[in-house]
């Protein structure tokens, strides 16, 4: 039966000093509230026990700022970019920025121009990211529809955006935080991460969490999302459960490594190489349990499109590959052009299928080839011949690694031995030429979710919420002070946004972003009874 929820501590409305006007703080706030805002804001924990060894914590901090308002934001076209066909950016260089505001104001409209800067981290210098148009500021979000549409029927891209999510050490907030602390010393269920009846489809937090009977529950990490750049719910870097890697990593990207007693866990960095073998020929594989040509993220092959590197909401290509496959994929195995070699347990070719795709048999995994590797896997995968896949990890100083018992894709790095350690560079989420992405993504304040572990080897797994106003959300460098002030000594960013989801008891306890709700995601970490 499962432990029912007890109340064991509540602070409520006391003022606590944290953070200061200049920016988010370090170790020195811990115990003392969450490094957000000026000093003295009000801010409120409570403190739940959901199970032996799991309690979750809620913090409110911050109050409605009158400050803040709604403004139209207005693309700025073409940016820096001299292709005049370039789709419009959010930030620019300052003389198109002043051209547009120039162009707005031959419209009747009163545009101002706003040099938008952030924060040096460990491995991105910050500064200036260019300049954004705006128009407007309003506390009623109607009002700023309003104008919206006029600036629209003017033939201009633009949006309604809070100020509140800019960023801004001044805000007052509100914020609200929930995190889930799983103590080893006294947690006797089980940690897992789950993707639910197979890698191809997408279900939500809820319904994972549902199917497992989890205590509680948060999404994890990054997938595919649309048709085109893969299978929707396809982890877009590694996916390790129960010691099965069943997706290959983002190679150098972080991932949070955990065992299901929760004993061990971290935030590691791995690269993956496979290999299948047979007819005494050996060739190299491109991933695991993905469409072949595509890969979410990049950080795949050499030979992959336009880069190797990580690139964060990238698909790089590559019409070359071996891929392999193992049921966990879905009902049947991605069709189109190319050779598939089925397999059986002792590895024995049964069938060689062209066009690729279709049903594995019972207990069997496959090979697709596409491209010029089509031709290769043929010559290979004689019916009855024997071939070995497989495939290892290294670290991040090349050294060959153990794969994990558990692992959940992410990046940003943003704690590294007890001290905030942000590398969005390192993981691509700074694009060569485009800082309009990293505005959006990490600049501005979003729904993250985070995992880490504290001083003490206890797992956390926090969520917050964003894109409301009752709710700023955090920038990716608050993240790392919140997750800092929070006690974690290593952290990582998993998958933000509209997958931001955490359950407790079968019920959806914070408020995800997205209009229609619920966001199905690739997989979640699952506390179970």
């Amino acid at each position: 039966m499962r432990f029912g929820p007890r109340k064991f501590a509540v602070v409520a409305a006391i003022a606590l000093v944290a953070g200061t006007a200049g920016g988010p703080t370090a170790a020195a706030d811990r115990d003392h509230g969450l490094p957000l805002g000026p000093r003295g804001l009000p801010e409120t924990r409570t403190v739940e026990t959901l199970q032996p060894g799991v309690t979750l914590t809620t913090i409110v901090r911050g109050e409605s700022d009158p400050a803040d308002g709604w403004t139209v934001e207005v693309a700025v076209p073409g940016g820096d970019d001299p292709d005049p066909d370039a789709p419009p950016t959010a930030v620019a260089d300052r003389a198109h920025a002043d051209g547009l505001a120039g162009a707005l104001s031959g419209k009747g409209f009163a545009a101002r121009v706003e040099d938008v800067t952030t924060p040096a981290v460990a491995d991105f210098a910050g500064g200036s990211l260019g300049f954004r148009v705006r128009i407007g500021l309003d506390a009623d979000k109607a009002a700023a529809n309003t104008l919206l549409t006029r600036v629209r029927a003017a033939g201009f891209t633009a949006s309604a955006v809070f100020t509140g999510w800019d960023g801004a050490s001044t805000d007052r907030g509100p914020w609200r935080v929930q995190v889930l602390t799983i103590d080893p010393k006294k947690f006797r269920g089980d940690l897992v991460g789950d993707f639910g009846p197979d890698i191809e489809r997408r279900e939500t937090t809820s319904v994972l969490a549902r199917t497992r009977n989890a205590t509680a529950g948060v999404n994890a990490g990054f997938f595919v999302l649309d048709p085109a750049a893969g299978a929707p719910g396809d982890p877009a870097g590694l996916g390790v459960y129960d010691g099965r890697l069943l997706s290959e990593s983002t190679n150098g990207r972080p991932v949070f490594t955990f065992t299901a007693d929760a004993r061990h866990a971290g935030v590691d960095r791995y690269s993956w190489t496979g290999k299948v073998s047979g007819q005494g020929t050996t060739l190299p594989l491109d991933g695991i349990n993905r469409v072949p040509g595509l890969v979410r993220n990049c950080g795949g092959t050499d030979d992959d499109l336009p880069t190797s590197h990580p690139l964060h909401d990238t698909t790089c290509t590559d019409p070359d590959e071996l891929v392999a496959f193992t049921a966990d994929y879905g009902a049947e195995t991605p069709s189109g052009p190319g050779v598939e070699a089925v397999l059986d347990r002792q590895g024995r070719v049964t069938e060689v299928r062209e066009p690729r795709g279709g049903a594995l048999p019972a207990g069997a995994r496959s090979v697709q080839g596409t491209g010029t590797e089509a031709a290769a896997l043929r010559a290979m995968a004689v019916p009855g011949a024997r071939l070995a896949v497989s495939g290892h990890l290294t670290d991040e100083r090349g050294r060959p690694a153990r794969i994990p018992q558990m692992a959940a894709n992410g990046g940003p790095e943003l704690v590294r031995d007890g001290r905030p350690h942000v590398t969005p560079q390192a993981d691509g989420m700074v694009r060569p030429g485009d800082p309009s992405f990293y505005y959006g993504w990490a600049a501005k304040r979003n729904p993250r979710t985070i995992a880490g572990v504290d001083g003490h080897g206890r797992i956390m797994l926090a969520t917050v919420d964003g894109r409301a106003v009752d709710s700023l959300g955090l920038s990716i460098a608050e993240s790392a002070a919140v997750a800092d002030s929070l006690g974690m000594e290593s952290a990582v960013n998993l998958d933000g946004g509209g997958s931001t989801t955490m359950v407790v008891d079968d019920k959806v306890i914070n408020h995800p972003s997205d209009a229609t709700g619920e966001r199905p995601v690739g997989d979640a970490i699952l506390v179970l009874p």
